[in-house]
């Protein structure tokens, strides 16, 4: 077991590219990378860790206008709007007591704040995304025409697991530049009862949501998350997404020549999917309360043709 004291060089870490790649292992047009570790086995038996029927959030509230740019346009009496008269109902611009509101909205997901899912084609290494593509199979006009968010068309659902890390170590929240390692991760499972298997999604509680919460989203590029040494881990377990409530690496990684390991190899070389920017603080209020660890999960990814992810609204059902 990888602890701090043992920790993978950046030589180890840059071999993971290799040691720990996908490539090929389900056919060279696979998209789904670690998705297909979800079989149908794996959604039936996450039906099966629902026994209380309670659902919670695990996303954020994406609002305006910080995390998005929206116009609202409002229309108390559909009959005054102009060519109301030329619409081909007649009842449309007759009828006095019908009104509307729409909006439009432009958001920019990736990034520290927003809720999304990472699809494979949104990282490159060497110029190369996931099972040896090319960049250039993403183009700026019409996105990606390769492991694309859209590959998760049918959702990503599975069995969750909340691995509460700030829980373990006894702190509301960890301290930004603070790593997860795999004997914390071991530490989480054996206090709360609970072992990741095949096809799971495991997430990250760092405890974040809970100073974002209390204080407003943190400034600058230093955060808690996952270590790079947790990689092999994740390989071995055959996680199939993992999430957390930071954008996963931790940050310094402490590899001068690798800025974000967890993302890159995750996604380049392990086909792994990730869950950026989870609020988790409801999830482990409910998991404490309820002494269930393991849920339902739900992700649904709009069908964006070409995207490199989507914002999401993850669901867990205990």
């Amino acid at each position: 077991m990888t602890t701090r004291r043992s920790l993978p060089t950046q030589d180890d870490v840059l071999g993971y590219f290799d040691t720990l790649s996908n490539w090929g292992r389900w056919g060279d047009e696979d998209e789904l990378g670690t998705l297909n570790h979800i079989t149908d086995d794996v959604r039936l038996a996450a039906a099966r860790s629902v026994r209380h029927g309670r659902s919670v959030s695990c996303a954020w509230e994406v609002a305006a206008p910080e995390d998005m740019e929206r116009s609202t346009t409002t229309c108390p009496c559909a009959a005054d709007m102009p060519g109301a008269e030329n619409m081909p109902v007649a009842a449309f611009h007759a009828d006095r007591r019908w009104g509307f509101s729409t909006e439009r909205i432009g958001i920019t997901f990736h990034g520290n704040t927003v809720t999304h899912v990472d699809s494979p084609c949104h990282l490159f290494w060497d110029g190369t995304t996931y099972n040896g593509r090319s960049h250039s199979s993403v183009d700026a006009a019409t996105g990606s025409a390769w492991a694309a968010v859209t590959a998760a068309a049918n959702g990503i659902v599975t069995r969750g697991v909340l691995l509460d890390v700030a829980g373990v170590r006894g702190v509301p929240w960890l301290e930004p530049g603070q790593g997860v390692f795999p004997d914390d991760l071991e530490e989480a499972e054996r206090r709360q009862g609970v072992r990741v298997r095949s096809g799971d999604a495991v997430l990250l509680r760092t405890g974040y949501g809970r100073f974002r919460h209390d204080n407003g989203a943190a400034g600058g590029f230093t955060q808690a998350g996952w270590h790079a040494s947790c990689l092999p881990w994740l390989r071995d377990r055959e996680v199939a997404l993992i999430g957390a409530d930071t954008p996963q690496d931790v940050q310094p990684s402490g590899y001068p020549d690798v800025l974000m390991p967890v993302h890159a190899v995750s996604l380049v070389a392990m086909g792994l999917w990730l869950l950026d920017n989870c609020d988790l603080e409801a999830c482990a209020t409910t998991a404490a309360e309820l002494g269930q660890w393991d849920f339902h999960l739900a992700v649904a990814p709009v069908r964006f043709a070409g995207a490199s992810g989507s914002p999401v609204n993850p669901i867990a059902t205990f």
